[in-house]
């Protein structure tokens, strides 16, 4: 099809096996996690699925990471939840940490104050690959969760609500804050969004797919982690609302709470002849990539999803 790379979200299935497949049905891809749950899995565990993974690629693997949020930490995973900002700051070390070892034939030495990890007995040790420096990229939409991905990360990927306003006036400098306690260059940093998208082969069934996102955007502001994205624009009143009917279970109120104006600001809406520029013009030179698909049902779609990836490369 002619994309740069294959990304793989953690929501019903996991990334890791995903990639597997398509480390050994690509030849030339990057393969991102986008994003892998990082707390619910030891560094350890992380450590070891990314170095399997980077083996078997040849060096193709991004590793996504991202926090969820607490409710989900603590009642669909059954976990303690801690701050997550400086959590996955000690995880992503704690990874690094791991791979030193396994390239350089060490002992890990990790102390923190999440994980202290110390052992590594050779019966348990990957060892060294061709290609040990694995990218970590963090999911983020707060500034702190930006200025520790500009600290220890390679990449930042912005929550699809994240608007180009948003990323630009809140995130970008928040990550540079980042990096400079690092003394790391922030135009080292890649912004990687996969932005919400509807789109269809025409007016009639663009409808349809609006309607869709106009959910989601609903659901995302109704969630509490994801409200300074809404603030921006003044939508705090809504954010309210919209929260309130969600813990009411009132979960077929909440689209008619979003405007097209609202939709159309978090949303990039067009058809297929126009949605490629639609989503250029919107994110321009802001980001290092983008990711987008369309379902791929018939012969046609391949074609089509292979036009618009051309459009926007």
């Amino acid at each position: 099809l002619g994309n740069n790379a294959l990304s793989v979200t953690e929501t019903k299935l996991d990334p890791f096996v995903h990639l597997a497949l398509g480390a050994q049905a690509t030849n030339s891809v990057e393969l991102h996690t986008a994003v892998a749950i990082a707390f619910p899995r030891s560094p350890t565990v992380t450590a070891q699925a990314a170095w399997t993974l980077q083996a078997l690629s040849g060096g193709r693997l991004n590793l996504g990471l991202g926090t969820q949020v607490k409710g989900h930490i603590q009642r669909r995973f059954g976990m303690e939840w801690f701050a997550a900002g400086p959590w996955i700051r000690e995880y992503v070390l704690a990874v690094r940490e791991l791979w030193r070892c396994w390239q350089e034939g060490d002992q890990p030495s990790h102390h923190g104050d999440r994980y202290d990890i110390s052992l590594m007995v050779p019966l348990f040790d990957p060892g060294p690959i061709e290609h040990p420096a694995i990218p970590i990229t963090l999911a983020a939409v707060k500034p702190y969760m930006c200025e520790v991905a500009g600290e220890v990360a390679d990449g930042v990927r912005p929550h699809p609500i994240c608007t180009p306003k948003y990323i630009s006036s809140v995130m970008v400098p928040a990550i540079e804050r980042g990096c400079h306690k690092a003394n790391r260059e922030s135009k080292n940093i890649n912004i990687s969004v996969a932005p919400l998208v509807a789109t269809a082969a025409n007016d009639q069934l663009l409808a349809a797919r609006i309607e869709e996102v106009r959910a989601r955007v609903a659901f995302y502001a109704s969630t509490p982690a994801y409200r300074p994205a809404f603030a921006i624009n003044g939508l705090e009143d809504l954010c309210l609302e919209l929260s309130i009917l969600s813990r009411e279970q009132n979960w077929d109120e909440l689209p008619d709470r979003i405007t097209d104006e609202i939709l159309y600001e978090y949303a990039c809406v067009g058809t297929y002849d126009e949605i490629g520029q639609v989503i250029s013009n919107r994110y321009n030179d802001l980001v290092s990539s983008t990711e987008f698909s369309i379902p791929l049902e018939t012969p046609d779609d391949h074609d089509i999803l292979k036009d618009l990836i051309s459009s926007l490369q």
